[in-house]
């Protein structure tokens, strides 16, 4: 009976570690990002001091408390996010096409807000995907 009694025990507290361990893992759900955005190419140099200097700074504004210094998902809002926010210095988010980039940054969904009446002016956006880029390992 002692031994029934601590196999359910056992059993109730592995059920409940993992809805606990579930509920701190999220699934990465897929960006469905437009075939406008697909196809568009920073118009920016890669190596543009000046671009790269103003991206940082927008970044520094817009995206930091959320995102971090160096775009780990590590801001200080980020804990208060459900959402996961990705890692900018990753391979898998360097692999990704400037435009998909430009519609995640801007555009948004979910947790992520839309920038668009924040960052108006189009040559900021594409200084912060400028400067993303830079984020590498």
């Amino acid at each position: 009976m002692k031994k029934l009694k601590m196999s359910m025990m056992v059993s109730c507290a592995l059920v409940m570690l993992s809805f606990v361990l579930m509920s701190f893992v999220q699934e990465k759900k897929p960006w469905d990002v437009p075939a406008k955005y697909q196809s568009m190419t920073n118009p920016q140099a890669a190596d543009d001091a000046e671009m790269i200097k103003i991206g940082k700074m927008n970044y520094a504004r817009h995206c930091k408390s959320c995102h971090g210094n160096i775009g780990k998902g590590d801001g200080p809002k980020a804990r208060s996010i459900d959402a996961d926010l990705g890692d900018f210095t990753s391979a898998e988010f360097q692999a990704q096409k400037d435009g998909v980039i430009y519609y995640q940054s801007f555009i948004g969904r979910d947790d992520m807000p839309n920038f668009e009446k924040k960052i108006v002016d189009e040559e900021d956006r594409w200084a912060i995907v400028t400067y993303l880029r830079t984020l590498k390992k």
